[in-house]
């Protein structure tokens, strides 16, 4: 893997855009400990850009929202990245249940102006960092992702940028992630569970880092990576098991599953065909999309800037179902 690392971007100009979150700042790392010739973080959030260039030398800190088409094209003018990891994205299932409205505004329009940019200023390869909930979505979020990996299969047929995505389950200890809150639960003595059977797929931030700079050694366009996970884990024993190891009393509260939430995540639509991509741990299939998607996705624009939550979320499970 360490060659496709350096391989990739060893003199290239990067951005990660959600630079200052916990998957974008360990790639940004990497990219600086790489050789990249520069490193452009790019996000919204002040705490998060400035937590990762006061322990990491070398990388240039811009604050932007990827929405605000303006400033991101003058940061494309300033620094003409060649490859871009496309990281920034609103990520909770529940707060985008409640507002639908941002994940399009955000997910799906961030990433198109990311992306088209891309392509004007001649960027050679640009990643989407997409989620196992974009399979067979039920969630906002799950879908709002799925149409970012049909939107850049898509762009992937015309064009000389390389657009390309990685698909992942849960990166352990991100930003609000599970294991993070259970260990605050267990300091309070309660740990809440939304059913005994749910299980997740967990893998480390610094392994899915690796993976994704290794990713953009090998990608071509409209492909699609997949990392292999391993055997998803109930979050029920994952509780135990934290609670048993941090040696204090805690007890465990079954809630219930929240909407947009499943009991169990999926990979692989079942249509996709899944095959090695020549790196360890990362396998490959390629991206799909839907009839008449530019045209239903300038639909849900316009129900977004009107706030009309309802009608985004009916419009979206019809484009990924």
């Amino acid at each position: 893997m360490a060659y496709f690392m350096i391989n990739a971007v060893k003199g290239r100009i990067c951005m990660v855009t959600g630079g200052g979150g916990s998957i974008g700042s360990e790639i940004a790392r990497n990219l600086v400990r790489l050789d990249a010739k520069k490193v452009i973080a790019v996000d919204i959030s002040e705490y998060g850009l400035h937590e990762l260039i006061t322990d990491t030398d070398g990388v240039i800190a811009e604050i932007a929202s990827i929405r605000d088409e303006d400033k991101m094209e003058q940061l494309f003018q300033k620094y003409r990245p060649e490859i871009i990891f496309h990281a920034a994205a609103h990520k909770h299932v529940s707060f985008m249940e409640h507002n639908p409205e941002e994940a399009v505004k955000n997910n799906i329009r961030g990433t198109q102006i990311t992306a088209s940019l891309a392509e004007k200023y001649g960027a050679e390869k640009f990643l989407l960092i997409s989620t196992d909930k974009a399979v067979e979505p039920i969630s906002v979020m799950g879908a709002s992702k799925r149409v970012c990996e049909m939107m850049l299969f898509e762009m992937s047929k015309t064009g000389k940028t390389i657009f390309a995505a990685v698909r992942f389950g849960n990166v352990t200890a991100s930003s609000g992630s599970v294991i993070p809150l259970f260990e605050k639960q267990i300091d309070r003595g309660v740990v809440t569970v939304t059913d005994k059977n749910v299980s997740r797929y967990f893998m480390p931030i610094p392994k899915a880092a690796n993976l994704i700079i290794a990713a953009t050694g090998v990608m071509k366009s409209g492909d699609l990576f997949v990392p292999e996970m391993g055997e998803s884990v109930k979050i029920y024993d994952l509780a135990e098991k934290m609670i048993r190891e941090s040696g204090k009393i805690a007890e465990i509260k079954i809630t219930s599953l929240p909407k947009g939430d499943k009991m169990t995540e999926k990979l692989f639509y079942d249509f996709e065909e899944k095959t090695k991509s020549g790196i360890d741990g990362l396998y490959l299939t390629h991206g799909s999309t839907t009839d008449g998607l530019w045209d239903k996705i300038d639909a849900l624009y316009d129900l977004a800037k009107k706030n009309d939550g309802a009608a985004v979320c009916d419009l979206l499970m019809n484009i990924t179902n």
